[in-house]
């Protein structure tokens, strides 16, 4: 990014190598402060004594409808799961709409009905918005941007950075629902077994970690865009540890291993939209993974992997063959507008 003459693509929104860039080249260049450097899912604001999270995030998901959500869900869910996973309990959300001319009403009542019922199952309020409507062609049906803000309890600091060597990577459930469910029904796929979105809010899993982890729970992500293996290279990055997961231990549905085969892509960096990611001490590994199967959206948590001192900065991955190789970060842009 360094010639007038480079522009923005499709990879440069892919949550990968080139989003990464882009943020470090452009967007913390010219906002460059403490706050944002941290670069957490949410940021960590002081106020009155207290701490609250801050995050905002926008969708424009292409199809706007699909098996287990829709956009408007998605936006409350994606917010709400950002909020969750810096360790805030998840109040307020603030919404704004930009409708392209032509959209019919049925379905923007559909969308904001379903806003509706992700906010009450979440336990959160939609408290302030805007609306915007653009001529056909200048958008693609509706695009939504959400903001929210939750109350972090004192004492409790989640960061990459609290990571150490020996920590315990757990995940809730299985990879790359969402992004392949987007993806049939883009491409006008079909399965034996239906696969759907795993769209859910995360606050209440979230919370089971915690409780469970106290001061054990070193940090927690939700893997949306570059999946799995992306998200742990992030934080690979800016722990400065190294992670070694194993292959066989990874939950993946049967009809996404066999579409990814087909396809020719690797699950590991589909987006997910209801999964937790959780790095925590090893004496607090088993409470905390009985708290996730304790729940419906972590019945099927399980370890992957540990932190390592070795291999600053790098994930590796132990295939099933035994052999280890460099899991690195999504290039380029194998499918726009999963969120």
């Amino acid at each position: 990014m360094k010639s007038e003459d480079d522009v923005i693509i499709l990879g440069h929104g892919s949550g990968g190598a080139l989003t990464n860039q882009l943020i470090k080249d452009v967007f913390q260049e010219a906002f460059e402060n403490p706050i944002l450097d941290e670069l957490l899912d949410a940021a960590v604001l002081e106020v009155n004594g207290g701490r609250v999270a801050f995050s905002t995030d926008s969708f424009v998901v292409d199809p706007i409808f699909f098996p287990g959500g829709d956009i408007g869900k998605l936006a409350v869910c994606g917010t709400v799961n950002d909020l969750a996973v810096s360790g805030a309990t998840p109040l307020y959300l603030s919404t704004g709409f930009i409708i392209e001319e032509g959209l019919p009403i049925a379905d923007l009542r559909q969308i904001v009905q379903s806003m509706r019922k992700a906010a009450q199952a979440a336990g959160i309020h939609i408290v302030t918005g805007d609306t915007k409507v653009v001529g056909r062609g200048s958008a693609d049906k509706v695009f939504i941007n959400t903001a929210g803000i939750g109350v972090i309890p004192e004492g409790r600091r989640l960061s990459p950075r609290c990571i150490e060597p020996g920590d315990v990577v757990l995940i809730s459930g299985t990879m790359g629902d969402h992004g392949l469910t987007i993806l049939a029904q883009r491409e006008g796929l079909s399965f034996s077994t239906p696969v759907e979105s795993d769209c859910t809010p995360l606050n209440r899993i979230a919370k089971a970690v915690l409780d469970a982890g106290g001061d054990g729970v070193r940090c927690m992500r939700d893997p949306t865009r570059g999946g799995l293996a992306t998200t742990l290279n992030e934080l690979a990055v800016q722990s400065g540890r190294g992670i070694l997961i194993q292959e066989e231990e990874i939950p993946l549905r049967r009809e996404v291993v066999g579409a990814c085969d087909m396809l020719g892509i690797d699950p590991l960096y589909l987006a997910n939209e209801g999964k937790v990611i959780a790095i925590v001490a090893p004496e607090v590994s088993g409470d905390v993974l009985g708290a996730m199967r304790g729940l419906p959206e972590g019945q099927g948590a399980v370890e992957i992997g540990k932190v390592i001192a070795e291999e600053e900065g790098l994930v590796l991955l132990e295939t099933e063959l035994g052999a280890t190789r460099i899991l690195g970060m999504l290039e380029g842009e194998p499918l726009p507008r999963i969120c």
